[in-house]
């Protein structure tokens, strides 16, 4: 019985190690790099002398330009750009195959996406690599890309050399952005709310106030100066601690610059020996602030990048930034209107179909 039940588990054992062996994936290989021809054989080195890039498309021209080892914006005050959209940009025209050639009549470009980009209306763009000289290192006609869903597939696009109506599908990623937006980053910061302790407001023509936690870290902003207030709303008290939460800007001007009239100024208190300033000015409807930090290496870091900018945010930081006593007044009911009371005291008039009062008994 012991020999006959050894055989069947042994039959079983080897059945499981057989099944695992069917259903294992094969190891899958890497897909075979591309024999197709670069677009710009030896451009790695070229590009060492690289000092603008531009997009130019029908509606307007894109132009960055390197200041020493930083890439910025002309038309955003030279502003800098993300050095990683730089990057990608460079490395994917030094990897770009060309991989199939496709239509060479000139007629069928816009088909592909590759017509004339000084064309009103036109959708392609005009890639250029220039040196200080302003002298092409490699420029390319981009049309439409391919999306391709299957995994280990490159991207690719439609293209063409200016000069030419050979059109080509080239294999590799070539991010040509003409919206210079998507060329900066706008994030200024992204302080959780609860790491806020402490926030002193002085706006122009108002007493200042001074906002604080208890000692429990969980606990809620609230008023310590004046000691004396109306109820608050908690909803307006968070605002504030959540005015450096994934804080953006939509403009940016050089500090000196900075359009409007100040408004005032808060100091905002956090954890991990943190503080920020942030100066307002309005102009007309909009808000623009610089910021400061005091601190370690996290406020180093923040005022490499603050310094010497002035950036427009939402209107709604107004009153996160620096409220108003009234801005954070709890907002009781509407008192009823004279008129409403005197309808509710006056009687009800009688109904159509009510039936008349008794006549008064005869005296």
């Amino acid at each position: 019985m012991k020999r006959r039940h050894l055989v069947i588990l042994g039959g079983t054992a080897a059945a499981a190690v057989g099944a695992a062996i069917l259903l294992t994936p094969e190891p899958t290989s890497p897909p075979e790099p591309s024999r197709s021809a670069l677009a710009f054989p030896g451009l790695a080195q070229r590009l060492q002398d690289a000092a603008a890039i531009e997009v130019r498309r029908h509606d307007g021209v894109l132009r960055i330009v390197r200041q020493g080892e930083t890439w910025v914006l002309p038309e955003k005050s030279n502003y800098p750009v993300r050095p990683q959209r730089v990057r990608e940009l460079l490395a994917g025209l030094t990897e770009l195959r060309l991989a199939e050639p496709r239509t060479a009549n000139e007629e069928l470009l816009d088909r592909l996406g590759l017509e004339d980009p000084a064309r009103p209306a036109a959708t392609s763009s005009l890639l250029r690599i220039l040196d200080r000289q302003d002298n092409a290192i490699a420029e390319l006609i981009v049309g439409r890309r391919r999306v391709r869903t299957q995994g280990n597939v490159p991207e690719s696009a439609y293209v063409r050399r200016p000069n030419e109506t050979q059109a080509w599908l080239a294999e590799g990623r070539i991010p040509v952005d003409a919206d210079p937006q998507l060329w900066i980053d706008r994030d200024l910061a992204n302080l959780p709310h609860d790491r806020v302790r402490r926030v002193v407001v002085r706006r122009a023509g108002e007493p200042e106030l001074v906002l604080a936690r208890a000692g429990d870290p969980d606990a809620k902003l609230e008023m310590t100066r004046p000691q004396e207030h109306p109820a608050l709303d908690e909803t307006s008290l968070d605002e504030v601690a959540r005015g450096f939460e994934f804080l953006t800007f939509l403009e940016v001007k050089p500090e000196a610059e900075i359009p409007g009239e100040p408004l005032g100024e808060a100091r905002f208190e956090f954890t991990d020996n943190l503080a920020v300033t942030v100066r307002l000015h309005k102009a007309g409807e909009l808000i623009w602030i610089r910021l400061s930090a005091e601190g370690d290496d996290e406020a180093a870091r923040f005022n490499a990048r603050w310094r010497g900018w002035a950036y427009q945010v939402g209107q709604w930081k107004e009153k996160a930034f620096v409220p108003r006593l009234d801005d954070l007044r709890r907002q009781e009911a509407a008192a009823a209107t004279p008129g409403d009371a005197e309808a509710r005291e006056a009687p009800a008039a009688p109904s159509p179909d009510a039936p008349p009062p008794p006549a008064a008994a005869p005296q």
